[in-house]
């Protein structure tokens, strides 16, 4: 038995994931694999493939990306989640900002450096036109810390997943100002180098099975009413979330891919330069 470990957000887009662990579906082929939740998101994971806590990252597309190119060791196999991944602008409910114009040179909550939260924010101020030079940063860590932070002022604004901060957004501890989509497909998954030299047969079954889970995915008898419970969503929320995402049924990630994501990166200032995109993919087939 080969022990692997890999994370992910605690989010519904995982929850395929989930299902092929309580099935013992990787067990059937000699894999132990260990999953783990990062509630501090695509900073807290990069920095995991980093130091070996994990092997695998179900992990969005811009962060390993970066982390990459500023040395992580790992290698992006394939797109997870080929649709944007939608970041819902909040502020506290008590604020008195109404508008995105009303944010520039405001104080933004991020998890870490390097995360989604961080490069997103990014985006969405060149979007805005702003100038990237004056974007104040302040480290939260996690969802909650992102709560906290609004709550008692210590931040203006705060960046995360449209649908996870939904019920905050109904239980009037945020208020959404607006939307800011991923202009890139937003999960993939992120293998260490290490591992994928070792163990190519393991990481290419559990693609395989992962892929196979997904592909039939949104036709689970009840699926919309399972994840609705699990995540504490209401039902049409989940329902719209499900008709707006789409998983990759199991198509490598290519150097076009990449190139098409660094150049956008470099359009946002987000990276300084390109880098030859055969160094951050490795192809397993299938």
């Amino acid at each position: 038995m080969v022990d692997l470990k890999i994370g992910g957000v605690p989010e519904h887009f995982n929850y395929p994931w989930y299902l092929t662990l309580k099935n013992k579906e990787y067990q059937k082929h000699g894999i132990n694999l260990r999953w783990k939740d990062y509630h501090g998101g695509t900073g807290e994971m990069c920095n995991a493939l980093r130091t070996g806590e994990t092997d695998i990252a179900i992990i969005l597309t811009e962060g390993i990306i970066k982390d990459i190119i500023d040395g992580n060791p790992s290698k992006i196999l394939q797109t997870y989640v080929t649709t944007p991944l939608i970041w819902g602008i909040h502020v506290s409910e008590k604020s008195t900002i109404q508008e995105i114009s009303e944010l520039e040179n405001k104080r933004i909550a991020i998890s870490r450096y390097g995360s989604g939260s961080h490069l997103m924010a990014i985006v969405n101020a060149y979007n805005q036109g702003w100038n990237l030079e004056q974007l104040h940063f302040v480290v939260v860590e996690t969802l909650e810390g992102g709560i906290e932070a609004l709550q008692n002022n210590k931040a203006d604004y705060f960046m995360w997943e449209h649908f996870t901060t939904k019920p905050y957004v109904d239980q009037g501890v945020f208020r959404r100002i607006g939307n800011c989509p991923t202009p890139w497909p937003c999960f993939v998954i992120a293998v260490r180098n290490e591992v994928l030299e070792k163990y190519p047969e393991k990481i290419t079954q559990i693609l395989a099975i992962i892929n196979e889970t997904t592909r039939g995915f949104k036709s689970i008898e009840n699926i919309d009413e399972v994840l609705s419970k699990r995540y504490d969503q209401q039902l049409v929320d989940v329902q719209k979330w499900l008709s707006i995402t789409e998983w990759n049924p199991g198509e490598m990630a290519t150097e076009e891919f990449i190139s098409e994501v660094q150049n956008k990166l470099v359009h946002f200032n987000v990276i300084n330069q390109k880098k030859n995109s055969s160094e951050f993919i490795k192809n397993m087939y299938i």
